[in-house]
């Protein structure tokens, strides 16, 4: 019996990132698969457990300590819901575009 010899192959998709980013994006706008509920003062919106975990320890230790299916976090009363969405924008694109009074209220609350 002849023996083989194991070849590897690497294999690489070309533009993994920004395909990631595209799809999670527009799985977020499309509403599709997503698994938690985000809530403060004046709003809410629904993200995605896994892209919440891992962009924030914070998140990823809330959510493993909650195995609820959907959850609802209600974020403290100092939470501006824009400041939220921005957040959360920031989050799933890895940028935003802000103004300048926007970064000095950011600031003032570090």
């Amino acid at each position: 019996m002849a023996q083989r010899s194991h070849q590897y192959f690497s294999l690489r998709w070309n533009n993994y990132q920004n395909t990631m980013t595209s799809v999670f994006q527009q799985l977020r706008e499309d509403l599709s698969f997503v698994d938690v509920t985000l809530s403060c003062e004046h709003g809410s919106l629904k993200a995605h457990k896994v892209v919440l975990s891992a962009c924030s320890s914070y998140f990823q230790k809330l959510l493993l300590e909650n195995p609820c299916k959907h959850p609802t976090i209600i974020l403290p009363g100092d939470i501006i819901f824009t400041d939220l969405k921005t957040i959360i924008d920031f989050v799933y694109r890895g940028e935003i575009d802000v103004t300048e009074s926007e970064l000095q209220v950011s600031e003032l609350m570090s």
